[in-house]
């Protein structure tokens, strides 16, 4: 089986590119989705709560997502070091997650995998893809998608100085994929999926 990681810049449209995979029969597997659901782990919350206080989790003792967000995504020593202390937490237990998916895939005989991990990178997992495929967006549009979101341009921009520089994630990839032009994207995963599947016929 081969592995696909996905990268880019926050909105650059990661989920887009890994649904056009998914047509040509790749499983996808979302970091994000088994980072959420590790946010929820006892465990987790208790450290959190340690550290933070209560005012990260709501009157059920579930995480806070935007109160978290507001403490580890900064460029000052202290949002630094609780980043580094919630990766610590979070990052093992997806990792575990995220094995154990692709365990089953390729038992199950599936040829191709795509991760899509925001941190894919700092988190080491481009190191274990035979591939990483960069999705290829302007800065002007991802911004404008974020706003969509409800995201201000200084939160997008404190979150993007967290991760790796998009232009040192685009020279380390081995694919592009345009986040933008649905046409050239379809054009372009059909190619990356027959290099990589072909290769193994």
């Amino acid at each position: 089986m081969k592995i696909i990681g996905l990268t880019g810049g926050i909105a650059s449209g990661k989920s887009f590119v890994a649904r056009l995979f998914a047509e040509h029969g790749a499983v996808v597997r979302d970091a994000d989705r088994h980072a959420h659901a590790a946010l929820g782990d006892s465990d987790v919350i208790g450290c959190l709560t340690d550290r933070f206080g209560e005012s990260v989790v709501d009157g059920a003792g579930a995480p806070i997502r935007g109160e978290i967000a507001k403490r580890v995504f900064g460029d000052d020593p202290r949002s630094r070091a609780d980043r580094e202390f919630l990766e610590s937490l979070v990052h093992p237990l997806v990792r575990e997650r995220l094995r154990a998916d692709l365990a089953k895939a390729r038992t199950a005989g599936v040829s191709l995998a795509v991760l899509d991990i925001p941190l894919l990178y700092e988190s080491g997992w481009a190191d274990e893809c035979d591939a990483v495929v960069f999705v290829e967006t302007a800065e002007s549009v991802r911004q404008a998608r974020a706003a969509d979101r409800g995201w201000k341009l200084a939160a997008l921009a404190r979150r993007e100085a967290a991760q790796l520089a998009v232009a040192e994630k685009r020279n380390r990839s081995d694919y592009r994929v345009s986040g933008e032009k649905e046409p050239l994207a379809r054009r372009q995963v059909a190619d990356i999926h027959t290099r990589l599947t072909v290769s193994d016929a």
